[in-house]
């Protein structure tokens, strides 16, 4: 009787079922998403170095789910750190995926999207970036809505004296980055307070194409410029797939490109031989380290948190529809 056929291997790593499609409607294998991952890797891991990762899964015939803490049976060469975190009250084993081998064993297991935090490991009290999640109401011309209102937030960074890179979301939006110095002593608080100011002043730009509105019905069809990227939220990779039809990658584009591309442009199939033809890759794009305006901050710490505000207008609605029902 014959044997079984040997398994194929990448950088150390056992690969198994490379022929089954990622998901449903991914026009990919598991094997593009592992090839992918393999040619993009010198770009795509120092956004991930150092930076506790939660990964989007998807096994066979189940959705997609968010995995933050590490499995019991992850190698012991993924190197990983532990975090409490203040919303469960526990703490979380994260991995931290310093190397190609660690980002070929995530491709292995079914991992599509990769969420790296805003800091990195040690360093809980310094995100590295000021970041705006620019998301467009449905329709075919989501993304060219998102692409203007991510250059109302370039025009409001630059009267702040700052300046950010801009990817797709590898959804329908936009991402804007800035990175910020390490050496400024704006506190987590600050820098959270100063995103919503950017956001703020974005939509004075423009208030007919942008909003600030946390709550969905209340965005009347505008581009929600989501400053609740702070602290310790995630951010979905440069060059990282998405759980979408055809698989796309959010995907690193100079700004004056940005009014000629569509997210379809980028996906698992065509990043990377984009890459190798020579597009400038997120390292080059973004611009140096830099400190907050204060009058950012300032102006940010007048402007209730997102959240907490919707929550708090939540209850109010719901009180008042209690009201009206009983009369």
């Amino acid at each position: 009787m014959a044997g079984k056929a040997p398994r194929e291997t990448l950088h150390g790593v056992e690969l198994s079922n490379l022929d089954q499609p990622l998901f449903d409607g991914a026009g990919a294998t598991k094997r593009d998403l592992v090839e992918y991952l393999d040619a993009v890797h010198a770009k795509m891991l120092p956004g991930l170095r150092d930076r506790p990762l939660s990964v989007v899964r998807v096994r066979p015939g189940q959705p997609p789910f968010m995995q933050k803490n590490l499995p019991k049976y992850t190698p012991d060469w993924v190197r990983s750190t532990t975090v409490w975190a203040e919303a469960s009250h526990r703490e979380i084993n994260y991995a931290l995926c310093n190397d190609l081998r660690t980002l070929i064993w995530f491709g292995n297991q079914r991992a599509v999207e990769y969420h790296p935090t805003l800091f990195t490991d040690g360093n809980w009290q310094h995100p590295s970036h000021l970041i705006l999640d620019l998301d467009p109401p449905d329709g075919t011309e989501a993304f060219d809505l998102a692409v203007k209102a991510a250059h109302l937030v370039r025009r409001a960074l630059a009267d702040a004296g700052m300046a950010g890179a801009v990817k797709t979301s590898g959804s329908k939006g936009v991402h804007v980055f800035v990175p910020l110095d390490p050496t400024d002593a704006a506190t987590p608080e600050d820098i959270a307070a100063a995103t919503r100011a950017v956001a703020r002043r974005a939509e004075e730009l423009d208030p007919a194409l942008a909003t600030t509105a946390y709550i969905k019905e209340d965005r009347d069809g505008k581009v929600f410029l989501d400053s609740t990227r702070a602290g310790g939220a995630t951010v979905v990779a440069a060059y990282s797939p998405r759980v979408r039809p055809d698989t796309p990658v959010s995907f690193p584009v100079p700004w004056d490109e940005l009014d000629d591309v569509s997210p379809r442009d980028f996906t698992v199939r065509t990043a990377a031989a984009l890459l190798a033809d020579g597009r400038p890759d997120w390292a080059d794009l973004l611009p140096g380290p830099q400190r907050i305006d204060p009058g950012l901050i300032e102006l940010g710490h007048t402007i209730p948190v997102a959240r907490v505000a919707a929550m708090h207008e939540g209850k109010r609605r719901k009180r008042a529809a209690e009201k009206a029902s009983r009369k």
